[in-house]
């Protein structure tokens, strides 16, 4: 398996998939539960959210000049039971054009992470129950830690790992494989700081074997100061369209799916996963 740690550092390791191991090296990262808020904002910030508005209701409004969402994502309205997070990727129809700014992958903090990241911080984001949860959630989805050829790359890693590769996707979203390298790529609690998001999913389309999946968990835990403008001034189902989009506008995905894996809702962290397979050509 590959490991690629950014908090926006990028490690990458390789080694056959582990499912509970590969668990505890992608979700063990810094827990920030009540990161304190600067006196000042670095840098202006550009917020979608407003009194009963999404993300996707803003975004619509400015991809059809100011009309109603409803033709722009069916599903929008969750059914009764239903996890919103799940439905809002159902019937989805994207602007021609990736709607978000460069200002809205700003950060409060904007000053180098190889700084900020250079102090270890040997805890977790998330909370053992969502970890298990995910860990149940690989042991279904990733291939057996016996099958044969098989890749994983984890992006965006932390202190818990074999072989690994140090690389801030923020400064270089390059990766340092071939092309058609992985059968899997893994990010844990990471997508939320990627300031170069469409560079890095490319990347990952491109280092990914032909019908190969990629997996993006998150929950509503993070270094906020570190995390970008447009997921900081959002919730969890805008959390969910967002990693979407980025597939979506990467191109060379098939359309991506939402999976509401949270343990405990409202008692527990809750846990979210966006996937997406490589198209076959």
């Amino acid at each position: 398996m590959a490991t690629i740690a950014p908090r926006p550092r990028l490690l990458l390791a390789l080694r056959r998939p582990q499912p509970r191991r590969l668990l505890r090296a992608c979700a063990a990262t810094p827990r920030a539960r009540r990161a304190p808020v600067p006196p000042q904002a670095a840098r202006p910030r550009r917020v979608f959210l407003g009194l009963g508005a999404t993300v996707i209701d803003q975004v619509a409004r400015m991809a059809s000049g100011g009309t109603s969402s409803r033709s722009f994502v069916a599903g929008a309205r969750p059914r009764q039971g239903v996890s919103p997070v799940e439905q809002i990727l159902k019937n989805v129809e994207w602007p021609d054009e990736f709607p978000f700014k460069p200002e809205d992958f700003s950060r409060f903090d904007e000053s180098s992470d190889t700084m900020f990241y250079s102090v270890p911080r040997f805890v977790t984001h998330i909370d053992d129950q969502a970890i298990h949860s995910l860990t149940e959630y690989y042991s279904e989805v990733l291939p057996p830690s016996n099958t044969p050829g098989v890749a994983i790359l984890d992006m965006c890693s932390s202190w818990v790992l074999t072989e690994y590769v140090v690389q801030d996707l923020n400064v270089n979203p390059k990766l340092p494989f071939e092309d058609n390298t992985f059968d899997v790529i893994t990010n844990v609690v990471s997508v939320d700081y990627l300031t170069k998001p469409i560079d890095v999913f490319k990347e990952m389309r491109r280092i990914l074997k032909p019908a190969g999946v990629a997996i993006m968990s998150f929950s509503n835990r993070c270094f906020w100061t570190k995390a970008v403008s447009i997921w900081t001034s959002t919730g969890d189902v805008d959390h969910a369209w967002i990693v979407a989009a980025y597939f979506h506008y990467a191109g060379g995905f098939e359309p991506p799916q939402a999976v509401d894996i949270s343990p405990n809702p409202g008692r527990t962290d809750p846990m979210y996963v966006v996937y997406s397979r490589k198209k076959v050509a």
